[in-house]
């Protein structure tokens, strides 16, 4: 495969996700680092046309591979993307190369703590909040919290010591509402806590507290008719509702682990690792290891780490994984179930899962009969079927008001429409609107005809419709001998429940699953081929009457006249010697003249 249908491979599977892309050239060097709120419009972007900047166009041309990670929101993309072009020192991105880093909000850690922005984490036991890809954000935040919250900004060594022997005056701070004084013991140190502790929960993100307080303040402006005051708490709530405080990708407090996250199918297994030092993902990388028989997930994963080992240097003191493992080293080994370390997981686990999807994608492109099977398995494990349903059939009824009843059956074969195996049936036995004789009626005829003729049975049957529909089939099948040979389902359209026979509850499946979508189509299809027959038929038995209303016609006569006609407009239009070679000189005479009689002028 040439490395431009490579590329072209490995972009449509990019999925539609906020992400970050790396490209290497031909020495697998990382020569460009990108973030996407869609990955697949982003990345596509780069190859779709000709670039007006030159640099554009080199970098490009020197594109020979393409990896991503996927993350939570453009906010994660960004942090990650920085992350990144710091670590790898990227040819061709010109900015972020620097030391400079995003904002922190800093929580000191002594007596009476100090709340302020900083830029590099230092480990002298603070807590730290961020990074905030967006300063002004970051500053909207700190006001609240003040503005909410007074703490002081002081560089005085306060502890109960000092207080007590009064060594301190309050400042301007605390004159102007920013402090509330602490160093005169205006404020005691649990209350000062106490509104650390408030902050603490605006950084984290728990914010229903924060958000019922400024409501409460919008109301109380309000009713005093302080409406500026009231709109600047209106201001500070839509500024906290708009705020991330946390990133999945970036936690300070979780420092210096490794995540590994795993799906697999029956050949292989899809394996992402993430590496996390000062709390920042600095590594992203994916492996596809082929399975040995009956390799289990753990046995994968293990090889997998062994791989990664090669290539990295160990200095993470922890594993993430999502499955227990049991492995000899000292590191600690950490299945979370909730929490920071339980996001990360589900982040790698994510990778994982579209790497899975990507070389899917590209095995199936090369080899479309992969894709079939695949589809097909899925149905068959969907549908709880003993074989691959390779062969379906699907049957719809039609009428309206009672008329013209028919009756339509359409054939998928390996998952798509097979068209010249659709049949349509005029209902012959059933007198008026009555579905459930109806489906006995052509359940019997297709599959009496299929056996006398000796033809391979289908591997299911759907019937359009609910518990009523599937039970006139199954009375069908088995007056025929064949039930319990062919599986057979219903599909009621309301809310998309899968009956079977025998079973009173209803299969619902994902909306999204790929067995519903078959089915669905199959559905709309038999209705849509079966109401195109019936007002055919409908417009076919207004022609006849049309022409049987003519003196010394039939039904026979006219069925043959629209047959070789089609209409009755061309009828009318056909010459003497056309109409008498057909249908014979008497009646052709008679139609002609009944369509070409000199018609009296008004007096």
């Amino acid at each position: 495969m040439s490395g431009n249908e490579t590329l072209k491979n490995i972009i449509s599977g990019l999925p539609d996700l906020p992400g970050v892309y790396k490209y290497f050239d031909e020495n697998n060097v990382i020569i460009y680092v990108g973030k996407a709120k869609n990955l697949k419009k982003r990345v596509s972007s780069y190859f779709a046309k000709k670039h007006d900047n030159n640099k554009t166009n080199m970098l490009v041309s020197k594109i020979r591979d393409i990896q991503f990670t996927i993350v939570d929101s453009e906010f994660d993309a960004l942090l990650l993307e920085n992350t990144l072009i710091k670590e790898n020192q990227p040819k061709y991105n010109i900015n972020l190369k620097d030391d400079k880093s995003y904002p922190l909000i800093k929580i000191t850690r002594e007596h009476f703590p100090k709340v302020f922005a900083m830029r590099n984490a230092v480990k002298d036991g603070s807590e730290y909040f961020g990074p905030y890809a967006n300063g002004k954000m970051m500053h909207t935040i700190l006001e609240l919290v003040r503005k909410l919250y007074p703490t002081r900004s002081c560089s005085l060594n306060l502890n109960p010591v000092s207080i007590a022997k009064g060594q301190f005056k309050v400042c301007l701070e605390y004159q102007i509402g920013n402090c509330k004084g602490p160093c005169q013991a205006y404020q005691s140190e649990d209350d000062y806590n106490q509104t650390i502790d408030n902050i603490r929960h605006i950084l984290k993100g728990n914010l229903g507290e924060v958000k019922r307080h400024l409501k409460a303040g919008i109301e109380e402006a309000v009713a005093r008719l302080a409406f500026e005051e009231a709109q600047s708490f209106k201001e500070k709530l839509d500024s906290l509702e708009s705020y991330q405080s946390k990133s999945t990708v970036v936690n300070t407090r979780i420092s210096n682990v490794d995540v590994f996250g795993i799906v697999s199918n029956d050949t292989s297994g899809f394996i992402n690792y993430l590496r996390v030092v000062n709390g920042m993902i600095i590594h992203s990388q994916n492996l596809e290891v082929k399975k040995r028989i009956d390799e289990s997930d753990q046995e994968l994963l293990l090889s997998a780490i062994a791989q990664f080992k090669n290539s990295n240097q160990w200095e993470n003191v922890e594993f993430i994984v999502p499955l227990e493992l049991e492995l000899e080293t000292d590191i600690e080994i950490t299945v979370p179930v909730a929490g920071d370390k339980k996001k990360l997981l589900d982040l790698s686990m994510k990778n994982a899962f579209y790497l899975k999807q990507e070389r899917q994608l590209q095995a199936e492109k090369l080899d479309p009969g992969l894709k079939v099977d695949r589809l097909l398995s899925v149905m068959q494990k969907d549908l709880r079927l003993t074989q691959l349903p390779r062969h379906i059939e699907c049957f719809d009824n039609s009428n309206i008001q009672g008329t013209n009843p028919v009756s339509a059956c359409v054939v998928f074969k390996n998952g798509k429409p097979s068209k010249n195996d659709y049949r349509h049936f005029n209902v012959k036995t059933v007198e008026g609107p009555n579905d459930f004789a109806t489906m006995i009626e052509v359940i019997t005829r297709r599959y009496s005809r299929m056996l006398a003729e000796g033809t391979q049975l289908p591997d299911l049957i759907v019937v359009d419709g609910g518990k009523g529909q599937l039970s006139s089939a199954v009375e069908a099948m088995k007056s025929i001998g064949i039930y319990g040979k062919v599986p057979v389902i219903g599909i009621a359209k309301r809310l998309e429940e899968l009956y079977y026979p025998n079973d009173p509850l209803p299969l619902y499946l994902d909306k999204k699953s790929e067995t519903l979508k078959v089915i669905q189509q199959m559905r709309d299809e038999a209705h849509r081929f079966g109401i195109t027959h019936h007002r055919n038929r409908r417009s076919k038995g207004f022609a006849i009457t049309t022409l049987t209303e003519i003196d010394g016609v039939g039904d026979k006569t006219a069925d043959l006249l629209l047959k070789y006609f089609k209409s009755v407009k061309k009828v009318k239009e056909a010459s003497l010697d056309e109409l008498q070679q057909l249908i014979g000189q008497k009646q052709g005479k008679i139609i002609h003249e009944y369509f070409n009689a000199d018609v009296p002028e008004n007096d």
